[in-house]
């Protein structure tokens, strides 16, 4: 089949992308575009970002609508890599924008004289707990006699790791807590992210400079280290484990609570596979004493290649697949709709009973910084996390070291 008459999507690999990009294109073909077939490819995080970016796939006609997270926008924005809507926002927005969204979904991709994607998938990070665990007499009873206090949804990070430790239980494939260490150049990112922040620290200093070696950081990663180390908490494929996997472990019954995005605590819900459905609950990510209540808020967007030989289609698809429509249809497949209609819907709140809490959540979420050299810092911090969780050398001069690297 020829390229005109293919429209191909370049999707990140996770079931509900997949499978709702394929209901929301049968959808949108039989109304707007017959004849023309759907190729989605999915991918994980660094051959997705190869195939976007190091290819020149978003130049060269070889996608028409990619999927594309906050991480890698600026960089978009500098090589030119997706088309500007704003001239199509203004002239032909899709349904309710923007009011139809909160203002922290619509920001990043906003570049003043360009808007270069639209949200399509969102879902801060959360502390994810079962309620039958923690709700359980038995359970409560044996902690009070363990801990000698009551057993309690955790808010600090030494409450986090006590109740890790209370229900760890390898004998019955139950494991405290898991984190997603695999290092793809995001999840050990986004946890340096969330352990300097939760334990007072900054990213970036007054002029904007990322800042790797301070005290809020040393911090973090010394705690990170001795979590992942632990083995009477973790879960034991923690590093081979990105947020997908460690989400899906979750699902299956495996894990008791853990740090990850929103998404996967809806998804408990939603995916036939889910063990542990109706037995979820979400609460804020856990803090050193002193620091701010706080979460990461990376989001997904749909964007449209600039070598895209479908343009107008793909704008037509975008306006589509944004719909309220197809948000609710994204997230009844298990991920999670950026749209205000859909956090609020009745229907979604009784499947998910904590769902209209994203809207408080947003409003103290933090971002990554938005700079097109991000691939290259990531790419420095992941080797600081796993130089930190794989050696037992000290982690200011990990720190240090890294700090210098980025120059």
């Amino acid at each position: 089949m020829s390229r005109n008459e293919t429209f191909r999507i370049a999707v990140r690999k996770f079931p509900p992308f997949e499978s709702a990009i394929r209901k929301i294109w049968a959808e949108f073909e039989r109304r707007y575009a017959p004849g023309l077939r759907l190729e989605a490819v999915p991918m994980d995080l660094e051959p997705l970002h190869e195939a976007l970016f190091e290819s020149g796939g978003l130049r060269n006609g070889a996608w028409d609508v990619a999927q594309i997270i906050t991480d890698w926008l600026a960089e978009a924005y500098e090589a030119k890599a997706l088309e500007n809507l704003k001239p199509l926002l203004e002239r032909n927005p899709p349904e309710d924008y923007p009011e139809g969204w909160a203002p922290s979904l619509l920001g990043l991709q906003d570049f003043g004289d360009a808007v270069i994607g639209l949200p399509y998938h969102d879902g801060p990070e959360m502390l994810i707990w079962r309620r039958d665990l923690f709700e359980d007499p038995g359970e409560r009873e044996a902690f009070r006699a363990c801990y000698g206090r009551e057993l309690t949804v955790p808010q600090t990070w030494e409450e986090f790791v006590d109740a890790a430790r209370f229900f760890h239980r390898p004998e019955r494939n139950l494991y405290g807590t898991v984190f997603a260490a695999y290092p793809d150049g995001h999840n050990t990112v986004y946890d340096f992210a969330l352990q300097t922040w939760t334990h007072g620290g900054e990213l970036v200093d007054e002029a904007g400079r990322v800042v790797l070696a301070s005290d809020g950081a040393r911090r973090g990663m010394e705690f990170y280290r001795t979590l992942l180390k632990d083995a009477s908490a973790v879960h034991p494929r923690c590093r081979d484990f990105d947020s997908v996997k460690s989400g899906l472990a979750f699902a299956a019954g495996e894990v008791a609570l853990m740090v990850n995005w929103f998404g996967f605590a809806a998804m408990c819900e939603f995916i036939a596979e889910s063990k542990v459905k109706g037995k979820v609950d979400i609460a804020p990510v856990p803090h050193a004493p002193g620091a701010p209540l706080v979460s990461l808020n990376c989001y997904w967007l749909y964007g449209i290649a600039s070598g895209s030989p479908h343009k107008e289609v793909a704008w037509e698809f975008l306006r589509f697949a944004v719909s309220r429509e197809s948000d609710l249809l994204l997230t009844r497949e298990g991920a999670i709709g950026c749209r205000k209609s859909t956090w609020r819907d009745a229907g979604i709140n009784q499947s998910v009973p904590y769902y209209w809490r994203l809207e408080e959540v947003h409003r103290y979420a933090r971002t990554l910084p938005r700079r097109a050299d991000w691939a290259r810092i990531a790419h420095v911090i992941d080797q600081v996390v796993l130089e930190t969780i794989n050696t037992d050398r000290p982690v200011e001069e990990i720190l240090r070291e890294g700090q210098a690297r980025l120059g």
